[in-house]
Protein backbone atom coordinates (compact mmCIF):
# COMPACT_ATOMS: atom_id res chain seq x y z
CA UNK A 1 0.00 0.00 0.00
CA UNK A 2 1.60 3.64 -1.11
CA UNK A 3 0.45 6.35 1.52
CA UNK A 4 0.48 10.32 1.33
CA UNK A 5 -0.48 12.68 4.57
CA UNK A 6 -1.74 9.27 6.25
CA UNK A 7 -4.34 8.34 3.58
CA UNK A 8 -4.09 5.53 1.18
CA UNK A 9 -3.15 6.25 -2.59
CA UNK A 10 -3.08 2.68 -3.86
CA UNK A 11 -3.69 -0.85 -2.50
CA UNK A 12 -6.37 -3.38 -1.66
CA UNK A 13 -9.64 -3.42 -0.71
CA UNK A 14 -8.48 -4.47 2.95
CA UNK A 15 -6.21 -1.70 2.78
CA UNK A 16 -8.98 0.98 1.76
CA UNK A 17 -10.91 -0.58 4.27
CA UNK A 18 -8.22 -0.47 6.98
CA UNK A 19 -8.14 3.07 6.31
CA UNK A 20 -11.85 3.73 6.69
CA UNK A 21 -13.09 3.99 3.15
CA UNK A 22 -15.41 1.37 4.22
CA UNK A 23 -19.09 2.96 2.73
CA UNK A 24 -18.36 1.04 -0.31
CA UNK A 25 -20.90 0.38 -3.63
CA UNK A 26 -20.45 -0.41 -6.76
CA UNK A 27 -21.58 2.33 -9.26
CA UNK A 28 -21.09 0.15 -11.95
CA UNK A 29 -20.41 -3.81 -12.97
CA UNK A 30 -17.14 -3.02 -13.22
CA UNK A 31 -15.62 -1.18 -9.66
CA UNK A 32 -16.35 -0.15 -6.35
CA UNK A 33 -16.35 2.86 -4.36
CA UNK A 34 -15.39 3.07 -1.06
CA UNK A 35 -15.83 6.64 0.55
CA UNK A 36 -14.75 8.08 3.85
CA UNK A 37 -16.44 11.42 5.38
CA UNK A 38 -14.26 14.09 7.40
CA UNK A 39 -10.91 13.31 5.54
CA UNK A 40 -8.03 16.49 6.67
CA UNK A 41 -5.34 16.04 3.99
CA UNK A 42 -1.63 18.36 4.88
CA UNK A 43 -3.80 19.78 7.74
CA UNK A 44 -6.91 21.04 5.59
CA UNK A 45 -10.36 19.88 5.61
CA UNK A 46 -12.53 18.50 6.04
CA UNK A 47 -13.47 16.60 2.83
CA UNK A 48 -15.02 14.09 1.19
CA UNK A 49 -12.46 11.04 -0.31
CA UNK A 50 -13.13 8.08 -2.26
CA UNK A 51 -10.96 5.21 -4.02
CA UNK A 52 -12.05 3.19 -6.49
CA UNK A 53 -11.61 -0.30 -7.17
CA UNK A 54 -11.47 -2.18 -9.98
CA UNK A 55 -13.52 -5.51 -10.41
CA UNK A 56 -16.81 -5.86 -9.23
CA UNK A 57 -15.95 -7.04 -6.23
CA UNK A 58 -12.86 -4.18 -5.96
CA UNK A 59 -10.28 -7.14 -6.59
CA UNK A 60 -8.38 -5.29 -8.73
CA UNK A 61 -7.12 -2.61 -5.50
CA UNK A 62 -7.48 1.10 -6.28
CA UNK A 63 -4.38 3.65 -8.14
CA UNK A 64 -5.63 7.17 -6.55
CA UNK A 65 -7.16 8.89 -4.08
CA UNK A 66 -10.15 11.34 -4.81
CA UNK A 67 -10.97 14.03 -2.37
CA UNK A 68 -13.72 17.05 -2.80
CA UNK A 69 -16.03 19.29 -0.96
CA UNK A 70 -19.47 19.14 -1.22
CA UNK A 71 -20.41 22.59 -0.91
CA UNK A 72 -17.33 24.62 -1.64
CA UNK A 73 -15.81 24.13 -4.79
CA UNK A 74 -12.45 26.05 -3.76
CA UNK A 75 -11.80 24.77 -0.32
CA UNK A 76 -9.43 22.00 -2.43
CA UNK A 77 -7.28 25.15 -3.05
CA UNK A 78 -6.32 25.09 0.65
CA UNK A 79 -3.78 21.72 -0.08
CA UNK A 80 -2.42 23.70 -2.74
CA UNK A 81 -1.61 26.44 -0.35
CA UNK A 82 -0.34 23.67 2.13
CA UNK A 83 2.32 22.51 -0.38
CA UNK A 84 3.32 26.26 -0.70
CA UNK A 85 7.45 27.31 -0.29
CA UNK A 86 7.77 22.93 0.29
CA UNK A 87 9.38 22.49 -3.01
CA UNK A 88 6.56 21.51 -5.15
CA UNK A 89 5.75 22.29 -8.37
CA UNK A 90 3.41 22.67 -10.81
CA UNK A 91 2.20 22.76 -14.40
CA UNK A 92 -1.08 22.36 -16.81
CA UNK A 93 -2.69 19.76 -18.77
CA UNK A 94 -4.21 21.14 -21.68
CA UNK A 95 -3.01 24.57 -23.55
CA UNK A 96 -1.04 27.38 -21.90
CA UNK A 97 -2.49 28.34 -18.57
CA UNK A 98 -6.11 26.95 -19.71
CA UNK A 99 -5.36 23.24 -18.58
CA UNK A 100 -8.13 21.30 -17.67
CA UNK A 101 -5.55 20.04 -14.85
CA UNK A 102 -2.84 21.72 -12.57
CA UNK A 103 -0.45 18.87 -11.73
CA UNK A 104 1.82 19.13 -8.30
CA UNK A 105 5.01 17.50 -8.23
CA UNK A 106 7.90 17.08 -5.49
CA UNK A 107 11.01 15.83 -6.38
CA UNK A 108 11.15 12.45 -4.08
CA UNK A 109 7.82 12.28 -3.41
CA UNK A 110 6.08 9.27 -5.00
CA UNK A 111 3.04 11.01 -5.94
CA UNK A 112 1.19 14.09 -7.94
CA UNK A 113 -1.32 15.53 -7.09
CA UNK A 114 -3.94 16.55 -9.84
CA UNK A 115 -6.58 19.43 -9.27
CA UNK A 116 -9.43 19.96 -11.54
CA UNK A 117 -9.44 23.34 -12.90
CA UNK A 118 -13.04 22.82 -14.85
CA UNK A 119 -15.75 24.78 -13.09
CA UNK A 120 -18.08 22.63 -13.78
CA UNK A 121 -19.71 20.12 -10.79
CA UNK A 122 -17.77 19.41 -8.14
CA UNK A 123 -13.95 20.67 -8.28
CA UNK A 124 -11.67 17.01 -7.29
CA UNK A 125 -8.47 16.81 -6.26
CA UNK A 126 -6.49 13.38 -7.01
CA UNK A 127 -3.37 11.55 -5.44
CA UNK A 128 -2.07 9.88 -7.88
CA UNK A 129 1.15 7.21 -7.42
CA UNK A 130 4.01 8.11 -10.03
CA UNK A 131 4.00 4.72 -11.49
CA UNK A 132 -0.01 5.23 -12.42
CA UNK A 133 0.81 6.71 -16.08
CA UNK A 134 -2.61 5.83 -17.08
CA UNK A 135 -3.74 9.60 -15.79
CA UNK A 136 -2.57 12.75 -18.00
CA UNK A 137 0.55 14.64 -16.86
CA UNK A 138 2.91 17.25 -17.63
CA UNK A 139 6.44 18.19 -16.80
CA UNK A 140 6.74 20.93 -13.64
CA UNK A 141 7.40 24.60 -15.10
CA UNK A 142 6.73 26.56 -11.75
CA UNK A 143 7.62 26.68 -8.40
CA UNK A 144 4.60 26.85 -6.63
CA UNK A 145 6.40 29.84 -3.90
CA UNK A 146 4.26 32.57 -2.47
Amino acid sequence: MLSFGGLPVSGSMADAQRNGFDACFNPDAIRVRCRRHAVMLLGQGPYEAAVDLAGGRGGGGFYELTLWHDRDQYAVYKIRDALKNKGWRYCYTGTDHRGDQVIFTRQGVPVRISMDLSYWGKRRLRVIPEWNKREPGCKPKYDLIT
